[in-house]
């Protein structure tokens, strides 16, 4: 059946606004005025009263199973103004879980530079307050770090003789491990945590689709082999499937994925795992590698100290010869590349690892990027731009790391970092993300960090404003530059004759709307391949 949505202000990817599209099984069959919409005579009409309509938002690298996952434990972002309160919090969160054998006291979202009580992280000591009895692990917000208690510490068989795996660092205090664990050495702990099942895992991905839609969701580029170690993607790609199969998956995914060994990694190729393998809905994308940590644990990888700690660079997690294997092993069999890199000593080893796969087997599309491209040096971007290099932004990020990168990295690398607006001008593709759950999967929200270039409580900034994309460049970050970096700009990220009909509501005129008011336009609606996925019928 055909419905024509009118009176509406459309945008299609191009300017100027039209007011009228038509959808037909589940792609877009027109766009234009309402008169020449109503001369198609469509079985259905539904009048959009003046609502702005765009094509749904694409999160371009998120953890669509770890965000199912964070649901379902306690949510500490939401409570992260001091220690105090979380960890008051986490006693109330507790007391009102179920007991049982195998139980553990799991949250995420902490971060201790809101604490206005402390300033340091969260320790097994503090967590010890919450119970001396049942373990206790909190992920910080970036997911880079992590807190245990005094008794998961016992669980798990760390002590002061326990060295830091390579790629990781475990806490010290005083030399006895003071429950802090850094990237790698998080594995310490996962490896001890309840394996869940498929139809668990089923649930998660479930929850986390019904909150993507919330936000106007209705794709993702999802990193989720890494959450569950234990679990075998195996097992993870035939939930995404069985729930497409029964018609509850809805959000499309291009599944980021994510090695760290060659011998895992050819297994997976070989099984017929490649780039673009699969449906519209559930889809295999590249080779997700995790170059470093994140800035504000400083295990970001950085070329030069840290300028508030100068005895730390950060945590490579792979050497330049274990990035050239895995990246040239992964570009020669044909897939797609998306490395994790935030510090600049990371991104030598990305591009140094890309140029030389690319000299061994030359290819002429390969779409290899770089997620989150956050500390770069004006080199770096040179290289970026002439290698053509996609970039996976996360313009949310600002919200936080304005207060904090100046201090980090000093003046002048900030002066030259989270420069998207300069890769974009220079040629090379930038869409946007959250990282959800590191933060929600608020596009609004990053689009008016992509404008403003602030924060969005306090307003802080702007930082470096010629970095500021325009309305339309945020919105294209979120649609059609994310459907690009997925090879699929001719189907989907446009309301266009013939693309997928995924398309969301919006309260307001993003063009028309004060920039610092843009993360308060609501999601009215969304709908995916045509049918409605949130919201009330328009």
């Amino acid at each position: 059946m055909s419905t024509l949505y009118y009176n509406g202000r459309v945008y299609t990817g191009e300017l100027p606004l039209v007011s009228a599209f038509a959808v037909e099984d589940g792609r877009f069959l027109f766009t234009g005025s309402d008169a020449d919409g109503a001369a198609l005579g469509c079985a259905e009409a539904v009048d959009l009263n003046g609502a702005f309509v765009c094509a749904g938002f694409n999160d371009s690298h998120m953890h669509l199973l770890n965000f199912g996952q964070s649901l379902a434990q306690a949510e500490l972002a939401a409570h992260t103004d001091s220690l105090a309160g979380m960890l008051e919090y986490l006693r109330e969160y507790a007391a009102a879980q179920p007991g049982g054998e195998g139980r553990w006291i799991r949250g995420r979202g902490w971060n201790q530079d809101y604490f206005s009580d402390a300033e340091r992280m969260p320790d097994r000591w503090d967590l010890d307050r919450v119970s001396r009895d049942v373990p206790v692990v909190i992920v910080r917000c970036c997911g880079h770090c992590m807190a245990v208690n005094s008794k998961a510490l016992e669980l798990c068989g760390v002590t002061a003789d326990t060295l830091s795996p390579e790629g990781g660092r475990i806490g010290l205090r005083a030399g006895e491990p003071d429950g802090l664990f850094y990237d790698d050495a998080m594995t310490l702990v996962y490896e001890h945590l309840p394996v869940p099942g498929k139809d668990e895992i089923m649930d998660m991905i479930r929850l986390a689709c019904r909150a993507l839609n919330s936000y106007g969701v209705t794709s993702v580029q999802s990193d989720d082999y890494c959450v569950f170690r234990s679990v075998p993607w195996q097992t993870v790609n035939e939930a995404y499937r069985e729930l497409e199969e029964s018609g509850e998956l809805t959000v499309r995914v291009y599944e980021q994925s994510n090695f760290t060994d060659p011998d895992g990694l050819r297994s997976f190729m070989e099984a017929g795992c490649v780039t673009g393998a699969g449906t519209d809905r559930f889809r295999i994308g590249p080779l997700k590698m995790l170059g470093d940590g994140s800035l504000g644990a400083r295990t970001a990888y950085l070329s030069e100290p840290y300028a508030d700690d100068p005895s730390t660079r950060g945590i490579p997690i792979f050497t330049q010869e274990q990035m050239n294997e895995m990246i040239g092993l992964a570009h020669a069999n044909g897939m797609q590349v998306a490395v994790h890199t935030i510090g600049d000593a990371t991104m030598d080893l990305i591009l140094n690892a890309v140029e030389k796969a690319q000299a061994e087997h030359p290819r002429s599309d390969a779409r290899h990027g770089v997620v989150h491209c956050q500390i770069t040096r004006p080199d770096q971007l040179e290289r970026l731009i002439a290698m053509g290099m996609h970039i996976y932004a996360q313009t949310i990020f600002l919200d936080y790391d304005i207060h904090i990168v100046e201090r980090l990295v000093g003046s002048e690398r900030a002066a030259s970092s989270y420069s998207w607006k300069t890769l974009l001008r220079g040629g090379c593709t930038v869409s946007n993300g959250t990282d959800c759950p590191v933060e929600l999967p608020n596009a609004m929200a990053g689009i008016q960090c992509a404008v403003t270039r602030t924060t969005l409580r306090d307003r802080m900034g702007p930082y470096l404003p010629d970095e500021a994309f325009t309305v339309r460049e945020a919105l294209d970050s979120y649609t059609s530059a994310g459907a690009y970096s997925s090879f699929e700009e001719n189907v989907k990220g446009r309301i266009a004759p013939g693309y997928l009909a995924d398309f969301v509501v919006l309260g307001s005129d993003p063009f028309e709307t004060d920039p610092f008011a843009l993360k308060d336009i609501p999601v009215v609606a969304a709908y995916v391949a045509g049918e409605r996925v949130f919201g009330e019928p328009i």
